[in-house]
């Protein structure tokens, strides 16, 4: 099984480490790529803060975080597990996942502007850059991944599950077909509220997470879509199967108490 999740937008920001080595990192085959935005998106931040602001999407009081993309060859790196942070993040808790459940992490992978897809246990710096950017040098970061990304992925995944939980500007990175696509499942988190249904977007983060979280502590290995369906029932949700698409099998989690 790979569980394949968005990234946060913000991101801890680690006070001592190493500095990257992009040679120790998982899917080494992504190493040029993940080079080649590198080396766009130091380049941009290191000629012109404002600029390279502007470019990011990032306001006027958030050059400081511009610049510290002119700096990510050489600042410290943590493990991605303490790097990405926010909604989804604080209810998946990695660090409170009991022994068994961590030795699980490698079921685990984040999707990355930067790098492409890590791991829990990769060591990667701060960094700054939406999937929706384009980058001087370099062009549509999505454009960019959708040239190299799909090898990695189905290499990770396999001949297991795949469980897609990321956004829509991550899914463009890279989408599922032929036989990887009848072995991938997506989650989309509805509220029931007075017999009406809708994507809250805090909610839907926050119980993909802990969904992330039941299912490494339970520890099964579903197989198929109706197979991981059954587990998330088994777990307490309300969950309710579509038909298997071009890219996947669709399940809908129906939540009523926010």
């Amino acid at each position: 099984m790979l569980i394949l999740l968005p990234p946060s937008e913000g991101k801890a920001a680690p006070s001592r480490g190493k500095a990257l080595d992009l040679a120790s990192l998982s899917s080494p085959a992504l190493t040029d790529a993940r080079s080649a935005v590198l080396d766009a998106l130091v380049a941009l931040s290191a000629a012109d803060v404002d600029a390279a602001a502007a470019t990011l999407g990032l306001g006027a009081t958030q050059t400081d975080l511009a610049a510290r993309n002119a700096t990510l060859r050489t600042a410290p790196t943590a493990r991605a597990e303490a790097i990405y942070t926010g909604v989804l993040y604080d209810a998946l808790d990695l660090a409170s996942l009991d022994a068994a459940a961590r030795r699980r992490l490698g079921r685990v992978a984040v999707t990355s502007s930067v790098f492409g897809i890590v791991r829990p246990a990769d060591r990667i710096p701060s960094y700054r850059l939406s999937g929706d950017v384009t980058l001087p040098g370099l062009g549509s970061v999505a454009g960019h991944w959708r040239t190299h990304l799909g090898p990695a992925v189905v290499e990770a995944v396999g001949t297991g599950l795949l469980v897609d939980l990321r956004s829509g500007t991550y899914a463009a990175f890279w989408r599922p077909s032929g036989p990887v696509a009848a072995r991938t499942v997506t989650v989309r988190v509805l509220h029931e509220h007075q017999g009406r249904r809708k994507v809250v977007s805090h909610f839907n983060k926050a119980t993909k997470g802990r969904i992330v979280r039941a299912v490494l502590a339970d520890g099964g290995t579903p197989r198929t879509p109706g197979a991981f369906a059954t587990q998330l029932r088994d777990l307490g949700w309300d969950v309710e199967e579509g038909a298997a698409g071009a890219r996947g099998t669709e399940l809908d989690v129906v939540v009523r108490d926010l």
